[in-house]
């Protein structure tokens, strides 16, 4: 089999089975593991797979996201349960940050069933929602306002963050993946975020099933910058596999 003819189909294998072993890929196609070493370095380097310890994954990347009308009904329940299950991880009395998304704003129903929590957003949207919560307190971090999206962002943004110490994060996220870590399309987001993981003691991803495996062009955080990731049944049982082996807590709900 001529090298170009195999690198094709190693790519049709990684893309069904979305990972694969550096000695499964030398039995499938009968070669010595150093020249499917060199084809897998060949893929990486036009960018079309990602190596990993001992083999190779699939890259689902993330160019951009619909519109927040469209994403509101997209995953709703999903969304919805792990905003129930967030939570769990709220005690009267916190300080918390929530960042802005569709997923994060489902956190509010829980909320409000607590008392004294003090809540730090970049999304009018769930200001808004927390307005009447009067045992509650809410503070708004200013900002660049995104119509579209209800977000805040920009240095104002980033300096209010960056001036707290908070016990919860609760920051949404488009990709997250195993071996990169969190990542996202749109570099003028991500200084926000990372201010919000330096802010806490404990930071928690919130993120639907087909947030996971996926990698965007800039980086947010190592896995190891998190503490925990709440995300959904729906993943199929390959990553939840992988999920639970990661050196975080991992709620799959």
């Amino acid at each position: 089999m001529l090298s170009l003819d195999r690198q094709k189909k190693i790519l049709h294998y990684i893309n069904e089975n979305r990972v694969a072993t550096v000695s499964e890929l030398a039995s499938k196609f009968n070669v010595h593991e150093a020249t499917i070493r060199r084809d897998l370095s060949l893929l990486e380097k036009n960018g079309q797979l990602k190596r990993t310890h001992g083999g190779v994954m699939r890259i689902d990347e993330v160019l951009s996201e619909p519109p927040v009308q469209e994403r509101e009904s997209v995953q709703f329940y999903e969304k919805k349960r792990i905003g129930e299950y967030a939570g769990n991880f709220i005690n009267d009395g916190d300080n918390i940050i929530l960042d802005s998304g569709t997923t994060t704003v489902h956190i509010v129903e829980a909320i409000t069933r607590k008392k004294n929590i003090t809540v730090i957003t970049n999304d009018i949207n769930i200001a808004t929602k927390l307005r009447f919560s009067y045992q509650n307190k809410v503070i708004v971090t200013g900002g660049n306002l995104f119509p579209e999206s209800y977000m805040l962002n920009g240095l104002l943004t980033d300096d209010a963050i960056n001036e707290l110490f908070v016990h919860t994060a609760f920051i949404g996220i488009p990709a997250f993946h195993p071996d990169i870590g969190l990542s996202h399309f749109d570099d003028y987001l991500v200084s926000a975020k990372k201010s919000m993981i330096r802010s806490a003691k404990k930071v928690i991803i919130v993120a639907d099933h087909t947030k996971i495996d996926k990698v965007a062009l800039y980086k947010v955080a190592e896995i190891r910058d998190i503490d925990t990731l709440i995300t959904t049944n729906e993943l199929d049982k390959n990553q939840k596999r992988v999920l639970k082996e990661l050196d975080i807590d991992v709620y799959i709900v």
